[in-house]
This record gives C-alpha cells, structure tokens and sequence, in this order.
C-alpha cells in the first residue's frame, strides 16, 4: 500500500466516542479550463479508481457497532454522507475492514473525511487508519 501523508483521513485515531476523522481533505475548488464556457463539475468518484483504505491497527473492546461515513462539504463545516458501512465488534480485530474499496460517486465537493459513530458502550480500546492510497493490498484473488 502506497500512503501519501496529505491524503490521510486518520493516522492512529484512538476511537472512543463518536467523531470525525483526524483529518479533513481539501480536493482543492474546481476551476474553469482555459477557454471553456464554465466551471469544470466536480465529482471525484466519477472518474478512475481512487483507492481508500481503512485498517484497524489496535482492536476494539466494549462497543456494539461501528459505523463509519464517508462525508463530502462545500464549506468545511456542513457534511452530506456519500457512503457508509457498519462493523459488529467482532469485525473490529486488527487488519484491514471492508470499506469501499473506491471513492463513490457522489464524492462532488471540496472537502472530504470520515465519520465514525459508535454504538452501545464507548470503547476505551480501538485504533484505526484511513486514508487514500495508491494500490490497496488484497490477498484475495
């Protein structure tokens, strides 16, 4: 897994209760191309793989569920979801989760992070990565 420091959501994240992601990513504002009568649209799920990772690097303990959420703003301060996905604790071990594997289409603004919400008693254990990367490790063929 290829990992470049300024497309990384969280690095670590102790997760305890719910919060945002450590880091929000600025995919910069579209601009409109020389010559061309408006505004590029921005929708980065619309175009070539993008990968995103997300690893649990310390297991979870005491929490019912997990959810994280994939969040788009115009501003950076009003988030609309474009994707989510719910682990039971017994998901949460160390290693890689199930996310999806691309930016979604619906990925149209300038900011982007995660969201984790969790269930049932706050975690006092639980660590995780994500960010996007350039080639995902699988071991399934």
């Amino acid at each position: 897994m290829i990992v470049d420091a300024n497309n990384i959501f969280s690095d670590g994240q102790a997760i305890t209760a719910t919060a945002p992601s450590t880091n929000v990513l600025d995919l910069g504002a579209p601009g409109t191309p020389f010559g061309a009568p408006a505004a590029v649209e921005q929708d980065v799920g619309k175009c070539n793989c993008i990968e995103v990772a997300l690893n649990v690097t310390q297991a979870f303990n005491n929490l019912t569920s997990l959810a994280v959420a994939l969040q788009v703003s115009a501003d950076n301060s009003t988030f609309t979801e474009v994707a989510t996905r719910t682990y039971l604790l017994a998901q949460l071990g160390t290693g890689q989760l199930d996310f999806p594997a691309m930016l979604p289409v619906g990925t149209n603004a300038r900011f982007v992070r995660l969201n984790y919400t969790v269930t049932g008693t706050a975690p006092t254990t639980g660590k995780v990565f994500a960010g996007i990367v350039a080639g995902r490790q699988s071991n399934n063929h």
